[in-house]
């Protein structure tokens, strides 16, 4: 029933749209043929439907029209767990809040049309309220979960041979009933089901649709990857027409491969990456030039050269758009022959590579350069360990093993240097944080957890990269010819404004306006509070303030790099706008200059891969958090009980996050904080006890126990067992086990993942050759300031302690002795020493 009711919403609305005649219930029953018994009393339902959620408006004597006083826009809908959501628009600065009930069936990250019910209160600080008018595009085609087969009674009566519960970000609450029509899996199995029907009124929570993939048993080495996989549709085997294009690919290099190219063979040349590389796509040769400057050479593997325009190959690698870097294997880009293979830039064997040989003085300025294709020959693979024992800490050893390339090591530090000091002197703005290695055993299971250290190796192959990057693009803006470029925006004015107003708190007063902030600005921003008990309030609002560096046409600029042109060029095996560089590098120098006509059509195609290779960059980052984040709440599986350090590193209406020395990161909800009553303040990011004054801020140090961990839901739940600045909390509660943390997060189902993920910082899952914008969207700005009734700002967020006081507090002393005497033990190697935060 109500799909018709639906269907006839629609036809009605159409139809009043399209007709000039003034139509009453009866001639509109006629015009659509619904002028039957039945079918005109489901009319008239359905037009009072429409009239009382303002759709339509009926005059007195009776006529129908649509209602043209509220105000629609446009956006993609956010959806929490316990039916509400939100919709980010353009044209609005706070999202627009969706009730529950009022989601019309849209999913998560669907594109609504949404209709305003409520307009903004700004004195309030309460943003509009709306409802789902129309599902515009499906973004969600597809789920990915557990099936639960339904027994023999079951089916008959419903239909349906089983549920899956999808794994899929956002949809939690949601159940998928499996048909009869696709295939048949077993208990326990992880599927793929192709939606047929989405939710509706009288089932707002549930799908129907077939299985049409099945992954394998969730209790299989590796199956939790591929579901992660198959959740976000990345494509993990390569089509037969792609394998067969690769085979045909040479070995080896022939001679006409040399034609046009620039033989680098005789200049020492080396690559730097990790010990556990194997698609090898840059290599450095660096000397020094009778004038004192620096000639630096840039080689990139030319996979253009094999990787031709619309062939299979070219195809597949557009649609990945990425490289996919997990935790215990690589999704690639291209097939392995290749990226592994001809296009590796292994010692001791030629390769075809797009050289960028720049001359650099002592400033770090580039007072001449050249761009062309290339063969080199590379005489060693160094690794950044070894690198970084070479000039850091001077190993004699290895420093004899490499002595043909010591010196140039050296000067490669000092040029570094050099061009590190020059981005800091223009203000590019330096969001280094601390990023986990997972460390798995032979079935995939989580043994450990470090931190990865970047060393001066790291660093500097890091400049090199960025200047060649730079040149590239400031060689092409300077052509005004069609390019594919690298961008990161000016930051959001709303929101600088906001970051602005919140660090004079501090008696910080920036330089620069909202609209006119220089990153040499922020940078001194930055400087002032380094070392500061709230520099990490401050980096996590500077952070909410900044935008996405995504790929486009145009040369606006790279904001977080402070540099007027950048692109990216230093790798085309992993990321396909790289691969593009290198083909408009070769179009460019083997044709005459486009005319008009040709320039707008390739602007046309440039601009189609630019969106699309940020969408999947998108999706990349999300599936390598995604993985990240199943792997450490299975490390921390067995650690429920233990005590550990941290730091808040988020705090919510709901609760505050806390991130331990390795990385993990876990709630400690709101409801476990009963020592007092608090309330959270939004524009200070603070819980404050109502009744002592208590606070807890991003950056307060406090030692939290484990209470339960859920793989389902990516969740870790803490309890504070001590804060140091606040001495011994009466936080921890007498039911010491996993349903004591778990029955108290009903409501916060996701949170924790949603945070993770819009943590969208620029380095694409930890791989150093990327630009560093630190460029994210916080959650607080969005769906998780409501929590409960829309526009909550600084409202009472806790539960009053048991008999208006804070007991348990004998009990407690206890409990912590107790594990006290364990600690040591129970942290074992897990612990990391903290070390300091910049």
């Amino acid at each position: 029933m109500s799909r018709k009711i639906n269907y006839m919403k629609k036809e009605i609305l159409a139809e009043l749209a399209s007709s000039e005649e003034n139509y009453t219930a009866q001639t509109l029953s006629q015009a659509l043929s619904y002028d039957q018994a039945d079918d005109f009393a489901d009319l008239v339902k359905t037009l009072a439907k429409l009239e009382q959620a303002g759709d339509i408006a009926i005059t007195s004597n009776g006529t129908l029209s649509i209602k043209q006083d509220k105000a629609t826009y446009t956006g993609v809908f956010t959806q929490n767990a316990r039916g509400f959501g939100f919709v980010k628009t353009d044209e609005l600065e706070k999202d627009i809040f969706i009730g529950k009930g009022k989601t019309n069936g849209a999913l998560q990250s669907d594109e609504v049309r949404v209709k305003i019910t409520r307009e903004a209160l700004p004195v309030n600080d309460k943003s509009a309220e709306g409802e789902i008018a129309e599902v515009l595009v499906r973004h969600t085609t597809r789920l990915t979960g557990e099936f639960t087969p339904f027994n023999d009674n079951d089916k008959a009566s419903t239909g349906f041979i089983g549920s899956v519960k999808p794994q899929n970000h956002g949809l939690d609450n949601l159940t998928a009933l499996v048909r009869p029509d696709g295939l048949h899996p077993v208990e326990g199995e992880i599927v793929v089901v192709e939606i047929v029907d989405y939710p509706d009124d009288q089932h707002p929570f549930a799908v129907a649709g077939n299985v049409i993939q099945q992954i394998g048993h969730k209790d299989e080495p590796g199956v939790d990857i591929l579901a992660i996989l198959n959740m976000f549709e990345i494509p993990h085997e390569f089509p037969n027409e792609v394998l067969d294009h690769a085979n045909e690919v040479p070995e080896t290099i022939s001679n006409d491969d040399l034609k046009g190219r620039k033989d680098h063979r005789d200049l020492l040349t080396i690559t730097i990456d990790g010990a556990d590389a194997k698609d090898l796509d840059d290599a450095i040769s660096l000397s020094k030039l009778p004038n004192g400057n620096y000639q630096l050479g840039v080689h990139i593997a030319d996979v253009s050269y094999y990787v031709t325009e619309d062939s299979a190959m070219d195809k597949e690698a557009y649609e990945r758009g990425t490289s996919v870097y997990l935790t215990d294997r690589v999704v690639p880009m291209l097939p392995q022959r290749l990226s592994n293979g001809i296009c590796s830039l292994h010692p001791n064997v030629d390769r075809l590579t797009m050289t960028a040989i720049m001359e650099i003085d002592h400033n770090g300025g580039i007072v001449d350069y050249d761009i062309h294709p290339s063969i080199i020959h590379s005489d060693y693979r160094m690794t950044y360990s070894d690198v970084n024992a070479i000039i850091t800490d001077n190993d004699s050893e290895l420093r004899e093993k490499y002595s043909e390339i010591t010196d140039m090591l050296e000067n490669m530090a000092t040029l570094h240097e050099i061009l590190y000091n020059k981005r800091v002197s223009r203000g590019a703005i330096d969001f280094d944080s601390s990023e986990a290695k997972i460390i798995v055993d032979g079935e995939g299971h989580p043994t450990a957890i470090e931190v990865r250290e970047r060393g001066v190796g790291e660093r500097m192959i890091e400049s090199f990269m960025l200047s060649a990057n730079e040149t590239v693009a400031g060689h092409f803006t300077r052509k005004v010819l069609p390019f594919i470029y690298r961008v990161h925006e000016q930051p959001d004015e709303d929101r600088m404004q906001r970051f602005l107003e919140f660090v004079t708190a501090f008696g910080i007063v920036p330089q620069g306006t909202k609209s006119s902030i220089r990153p040499k600005d922020i940078q001194n921003v930055l400087r002032e509070v380094e070392g500061e008990t709230f520099q990490p309030v401050v980096s996590m609002m500077l952070l909410r303030s900044m935008k996405q560096a995504k790929y486009d046409i145009e040369p606006i600029g790279h904001y977080g790099l402070a540099a007027e042109d950048y692109t990216h060029f230093t790798s085309p095996i992993r990321r396909y706008p790289d691969l593009i560089v290198h083909r408009l590098i070769h179009f460019y120098e083997s044709h005459a200059r486009p005319n008009a006509d040709k320039q707008e059509k390739m602007k046309m195609k440039l601009s189609d891969i630019a969106e699309h290779s940020s969408k999947m960059e998108r999706r990349s980052v999300d599936a390598e958090r995604e993985t990240d984040s199943l792997k450490k709440t299975e490390f921390m599986l067995d650690k429920i009980g233990m005590e550990f350090e941290g730091i808040i590193s988020s705090v919510t209406g709901f609760g505050l996050f806390v991130e331990l020395p390795n990385t993990v990161e876990g709630l400690v909800h709101i409801s476990m904080l009963k020592d007092d009553y608090y309330n959270f303040v939004d524009s200070q990011l603070v819980l404050i006890g109502e009744n002592t004054g208590k606070t807890y801020r991003i950056g307060d140090r406090v030692t939290v126990k484990v209470m339960d961990v859920n793989t389902d839901t990516r969740d870790i739940d803490f309890v504070i067992v001590k804060s140091e600045d606040n001495g011994e909390s009466t936080s921890l509660q007498r039911q010491d086990n996993r349903k004591g943390g778990r029955g108290n997060n009903k409501g916060r189902k996701g949170n924790n993942r949603s945070r993770r993920r819009q943590q969208d910082k620029e380095s694409n899952g930890g791989n150093r050759r990327n630009d560093q914008s630190g460029a994210s969207k916080s959650h607080k700005e969005n769906k998780n300031k409501h929590t409960g009734k829309p526009g909550q700002k600084g409202k009472k967020s806790g539960s009053k302690p048991q008999n208006g006081k804070a007991g348990g507090q004998g009990q407690n002393n206890k409990q912590n002795s107790n594990s006290k005497s364990k600690k040591s033990n129970q942290k074992r190697r897990f612990v990391i020493r903290q070390s300091k935060r910049k």
